[in-house]
């Protein structure tokens, strides 16, 4: 069994408030759960234009973890509404 995790540090653009920055965050996280993945905001949730996003998945195959953990970060990529400042991968198997 291999665990893919990947975490995303993103910069919102106009947001004034923490109420606000959840309206920008939680379609975020659904759009990324479509992909059969863990994700949360893991950081930064006191700061109301940083984010910091995580997301998780399990698999058989490393392949596998490494496409899908590219879609999602595509995903967030691809959004108007953010900056994608940074983006972190491992991938944890057996030997670990």
């Amino acid at each position: 069994m291999y665990v893919g995790a990947l975490e995303l540090d993103v910069l919102l653009g106009d947001v004034h408030s923490l109420k606000e920055k959840r309206s920008f965050v939680k379609p975020v996280l659904a759009e990324l759960k479509k992909f059969g993945v863990s994700a949360a905001e893991t950081g930064d949730q006191d700061r109301h234009r940083r984010a910091l996003l995580g997301v998780a998945i399990a698999s058989s195959g490393v392949d596998h973890i490494n496409n899908i953990l590219d879609e999602c970060e595509r995903a967030v990529a691809r959004r108007p509404e953010l900056d994608l400042l940074a983006a972190r991968r491992r991938i944890f198997g057996p030997q670990d």
